[in-house]
Formats: structure tokens, sequence, C-alpha cells
């Protein structure tokens, strides 16, 4: 992992998690795509804000009835909120608190770390004035929040950074030797990845292209820090006609 406490961005698919992580990171590292689904594994990626560090986590939405690869993108979830120091949980404010989203709550209640309701796309008063029914979530009020135009984005910053100064991150500033797994789709990298850092990272499938995003963790082997790198499979170019 990334230096600083873990905070894990989780939800429902399609609410906005990775344009969120985006945001809060001040610039693009997670995909975004109208398309539910596109991210699967979880991945960190390192932050700051008013001088304090801190490691948010990426993940693929969190469908209460998923079966198969989608079941798979739920334990990674799943593993990325066992692990964090803090939980942000997405909601879409355009949709209202809905089915799933009371599923979720229902798991993140059980979480021994505080939980931050965010209600993302409030792109005016309006919308933020019908943000009161998340709170059946009995989880809070949530926090208005575009993710996309930026609105209330330093706002939720403060909140993290608040809950960040007061909790003990892993050690930085060592050097790290980095390994890249590379090679085509479904030869077994992510199954190799998992195997060298000890955890399941990566989701192993029999479908090609299931690893979308490149993951990267920090292992330590033998007294030396190395950062793995599970990467997208690389295709042979078209030749030309």
């Amino acid at each position: 992992m990334t230096g600083g406490p873990l905070v894990a961005v989780v939800g429902r698919a399609n609410v906005g998690k990775s344009t969120l992580v985006n945001r809060l990171l001040g610039r693009r590292e997670a995909i975004e795509h109208p398309e539910p689904g596109v991210t699967r594994d979880r991945r960190a990626y390192e932050a700051e804000w008013d001088g304090v560090r801190f490691s948010i986590v990426d993940t693929g939405g969190w469908e209460p009835r998923a079966k198969g690869l989608t079941a798979k993108v739920v334990e990674q979830a799943a593993r990325a909120v066992r692990e964090a120091q803090m939980i942000l949980f997405v909601v879409d404010a355009e949709t209202g608190a809905t089915n799933d989203d009371l599923a979720v709550a229902r798991s993140l209640r059980k979480a021994e770390v505080p939980v931050v309701v965010v209600a993302n796309k409030v792109d005016s008063a309006a919308r933020e004035r019908e943000i009161g029914g998340f709170q059946r979530l009995g989880l809070g009020e949530a926090v208005p929040i575009s993710a996309l135009h930026g609105r209330a984005a330093g706002d939720l910053l403060d909140i993290v950074v608040a809950h960040a100064k007061g909790l003990q991150g892993e050690p930085g500033g060592r050097a790290e030797v980095a390994v890249a797994i590379a090679g085509r789709p479904n030869v077994g990298k992510s199954s190799l990845f998992n195997r060298l850092v000890g955890d399941e990272r990566s989701i192993v499938h029999d479908v090609p292209g299931t690893t979308r995003d490149t993951v990267d963790t920090i292992a330590e082997i033998g007294g030396t820090r190395y950062r793995f790198v599970d990467t997208a499979g690389m295709r042979r170019r078209a030749r030309d006609a």
C-alpha cells in the first residue's frame, strides 16, 4: 500500500466513485466511464491536503446480489473496507437512497472505523435540500458534493484530513524496487501478482481482460520493499493490410 492512513471509497455502481477519487486527488488517475462496472480491482493512490498525507482506495461497484465476476468485484470492495481507517460511502443524490444503498449501509454499519456518507451529483442548492433522505441509511448526515464540478470538494477533504490527523498510517520514505507484471491477456498475470504479494489484490477470472487498470501494492520480502504492479493484458497491434 501507499503511505498514510487508508481511506476507502465504496458504493454501488455508477454513483461517481472514480470521479470523486480523481477530484480528491486533484489529478486524473482512476478510470472514469459512464458504463457501470469499469472499475474492478481496488487500487490505492497517494493524496495530500493541508499538509496531511493519506491514501485513497478506489473500488468497483458494490452490488449486494452479485454473482460470478461481479461478486469478485464486491469482495475486492469488502477487503478495502476491512483494511481502511476511514470509509467514504458514495451515494447518488439524483436517485436518492436505493435498496442497494441500504444493503451496503447494513454492511458498513459493522465497520469499526468512521463512515462518511457522500451524496454525489449535488449540483445545485435545490438538490442539496433533498439529501436528507440519506439519513435512513443509519450512518449520519450526508456530505453534499459534486465530484464532476468540484462543488464542496474542499469541505470533504477537510473532513477526511480531520480524521486522518488522528490516525496512524504506514511509514513511508523507504526505497522501493518496482516490479511490473506484464503480458498478453489471460496468461495468469493476476494469479502471479496475488501469489507474490500474499493477498487477493487483483481479480482472477477466466474471462480475458478482467484486469482493466494497473493495480499496485507494496510487499516486503527479505527486508526489501517491492512495489508490484499488475497490468492489463497487452495485445499485439494489428498489422497494416
